[in-house]
């Protein structure tokens, strides 16, 4: 597949066939996205391949969990879990989240209430001494350290590709992260990243919906002239 064709067209994937993902492909996708980027090239990630039903079972159930106080956030106008959001809002969705228990299949949706059925579940981790979060003391929240780990989370998503395969990284199930690594077994020094799930897909997105360039990018600062070619018929 050509790049540019691949980064145009790989979007989140969460309805796949119910074929299977063999453990050769994982393999080639893994070996092709370790080449991805990190500070110092400490590749300070981790996968662990979860296969046993019975772990699944209890991913899934992490996720749902996190995926009905994201969905009640939604309901009630917000971007979930947000750093800058109407905390008094955020409060109370969580809190008829929680009273209310795991919601109905319909607000779940087929995706979360079958979780441990994807045909493969990458769970990512990342080592967080080997971070480099320089924007660890700033008065704001934190995200720096994620170009140590996310960027490789990303080439998963690439490689797959080439196997035929598409999916999608969330990060839910990081809202009961201690419930996760006691599951998984994760030692401190780790901290979760992210879930993969991939799989082959039912159907093939090709037209994915994103803003223009001239409605993010910017000349010289933020809110300068949008950064576009001004004269087209001529370039």
């Amino acid at each position: 597949m050509e790049l540019v064709d691949a980064l145009r067209t790989t979007g989140a994937v969460r309805d796949f066939l119910d074929d299977p993902v063999d453990d050769e492909a994982l393999v080639r996708i893994l070996d092709r996205a370790r080449f991805a980027p990190s500070g110092g090239n400490r590749q300070g990630w981790r996968v662990v391949v979860v296969k046993d039903p019975a772990v699944r079972s209890g991913v899934r159930d992490i996720y749902v969990a996190g995926w009905a106080e994201y969905q009640a956030q939604r309901a009630a106008g917000l971007t979930p879990f947000a750093p800058i959001t109407d905390t008094a809002a955020e409060a109370d969705a969580l809190e008829r989240a929680s009273r209310d228990g795991v919601v109905a299949d319909s607000f779940l949706g087929d995706f979360a209430e079958n979780f441990d059925t994807v045909p493969a579940l990458l769970v990512v981790l990342v080592d967080i001494g080997m971070l480099a979060a320089v924007d660890r003391d700033l008065d704001r929240y934190t995200f720096a350290g994620g170009a140590s780990v996310y960027p490789f989370a990303w080439s998963i998503m690439l490689a797959a590709r080439e196997e035929g395969l598409r999916g999608v990284i969330t990060t839910i199930a990081i809202r009961r992260e201690p419930a996760l690594k006691k599951l998984l077994n994760v030692n401190d020094e780790l901290a979760v990243a992210a879930l993969i799930a991939l799989g082959h897909p039912k159907s093939q997105p090709k037209h994915l919906k994103r803003m223009a360039v001239d409605e993010f990018v910017t000349i010289d600062r933020v809110g300068g002239p949008p950064f576009e070619v001004m004269n087209r018929a001529s370039s």
